[in-house]
């Protein structure tokens, strides 16, 4: 948990179980809810020990993994200093750019509909609007916007020294010269074998091409034979499982698929089509690194390699949160290594702060309702997280959740497992909206790792649950 001094000045966090104890002794005030932080009463910031935190970053297309980290040095029997990497809080950050991508592409469907309905005389508009340099598309800006945002408050909750990024896991640009004659020798035996293979994986999704079976050993196969002249370019290599691979041989893929033409369709239109989570993410690299060294803190940033040859060592499964664990240096061979986390994530969900429409579209286009002007309504807004006292009826007793505001005064409320409307004169304000939801999702424990009774981080399990303690 974040903890302030009386000042507001952060502290290193706590564990739960302390909190709880400030809190019941008196000796601390509840800050925020989301995410959770105390407030000293009875100390200062020049009477507490503040050793700092890293706050190390997986950068995401769908999702990006935060872990507010601490170091521990420890000296072994040989007098050797080596460093224990303890994750203190672990934040699942998750984007909405395919919400605004959707959003962006349905706006320009109803102009372009209303535009060839009513006004055909009219000629097209000159394309001579000019943007300002770095511009990105919204759907791309919102993933640099949300992890800035989120960062700040980390930097405001928690005494931030250093920030580790971890840079793209794919350069597309070297993969595309991968195959070119004379380059593949240069470039060595890590962009060949591990970044073309981890760029196939994604792209086919960890499956055969032609058959779809996952789960089993796959090789790197040509699509067009290197006999028949097929080059070893990335557009022209795909996954497939030993008996399919066996079986094609020297084919070309025409003639593999001829009884199966839907399949060979399907396999000749993913050859050509991107990988845009790498292609959003390339665009956005340098502009979120960037970005951050705007908050006077030293930014470093390490390679996907790094991030993968850590993770392997301390045998972690992959997930946003253990990548984030596994970035930046460890050196394995005098002892470093990763030794706690979470028992939970907390897993913020960028929502937004409502539209701009002021009116509801049919399925044409044309405006069918007119929503209200005002975005807070009896006092409360879209977002905010309320306690709701129901005195009678079907949903008597206490909630807690988020609402959504509505003019007649009803207002939706959303908890944990259930979504009932209730009156804003039962609601209490807890928390002002600020653009994200926050739940909570468990972390599984490995065993011990190397022989310590250290627990490691594994891959989430369950669904997410959002911030809800009924009190009744």
């Amino acid at each position: 948990m974040f903890v302030l001094a009386k000042g507001g000045e952060p502290l290193m966090p706590c564990h739960p179980a302390r909190a709880r104890e400030l809190l019941r002794s008196g000796r601390a005030a509840l800050a925020r809810r989301a995410p959770f932080t105390i407030r000293l009463r009875d100390r200062t910031r020049e009477g507490s020990t503040v050793t700092g935190v890293h706050v190390r970053l997986d950068p995401g297309s769908k999702a990006t993994g935060i872990a507010v980290t601490d170091e521990l040095h420890r000296i072994g029997p040989e007098g050797r200093t080596s460093v224990a990497r303890r994750g203190l809080i672990t934040i699942e950050l998750r984007h909405r750019g395919q919400q605004i991508h959707n959003g962006m592409l349905r706006r320009a469907g109803y102009r372009r509909r209303r535009r060839s309905s009513n006004l055909r005389y009219r000629a097209p508009r000159s394309d001579n609007r000019r943007r300002p340099p770095g511009w990105l598309p919204p759907s791309t800006q919102h993933r640099v916007d949300s992890t800035m945002s989120l960062v700040t408050k980390l930097c405001r909750y928690a005494p931030v020294v250093e920030i580790h990024v971890e840079q793209v896991a794919f350069d597309t640009t070297a993969l595309a010269r991968a195959g070119q004659s004379g380059v593949r020798e240069n470039l060595g035996p890590t962009l060949a074998g591990f970044e073309i293979r981890e760029f196939l994986l994604a792209k086919w999704n960890r499956s055969c091409a032609y058959c779809d079976a996952s789960a089993v050993p796959l090789n790197m196969e040509h699509v067009r034979p290197r006999s028949l002249g097929g080059s070893d370019r990335i557009s022209n290599l795909v996954l497939a499982c030993v008996p399919c691979n066996q079986a094609k041989g020297t084919q070309r893929v025409e003639e593999f698929l001829a009884d199966r033409p839907a399949r060979l369709k399907a396999v000749v239109a993913q050859l050509g089509r991107p990988l845009r989570d790498v292609a959003a993410m390339n665009a956005t690299q340098h502009l979120l690194v960037e970005t951050l060294a705007t908050l006077g803190v030293p930014v470093h940033t390490w390679s996907g390699g790094r991030t993968y040859w850590n993770r392997a060592v301390m045998g972690l499964p992959k997930s946003h949160t253990v990548d984030a664990l596994s970035v930046g240096f460890l050196a394995h061979e005098r002892g470093d290594e990763l030794v706690r986390a979470p028992a939970q994530i907390l897993v913020v969900t960028s929502t937004g702060r409502g539209a701009y429409a002021r009116t509801t579209p049919d399925r044409f286009g044309f405006p069918r309702l007119r929503r209200p002007r005002a975005k807070i309504l009896n006092g409360y807004a879209t977002g905010d997280l309320v306690r709701a006292v129901v005195p009678r009826g079907a949903w008597v007793g206490t909630w807690l959740g988020r609402i959504a505001v509505r003019t007649s005064g009803q207002h939706r409320l959303t908890t944990l497992t259930c979504r009932f409307d209730v009156s804003y004169r039962n609601l209490t304000l807890l928390q002002r909206a600020d653009g994200y939801s926050y739940g909570f999702a468990p972390e599984i424990r490995l065993s011990a790792i190397q022989g310590d009774a250290y627990s490691g981080v594994t891959r989430r399990g369950g669904g997410c649950r959002n911030v809800r303690k009924p009190d009744a």
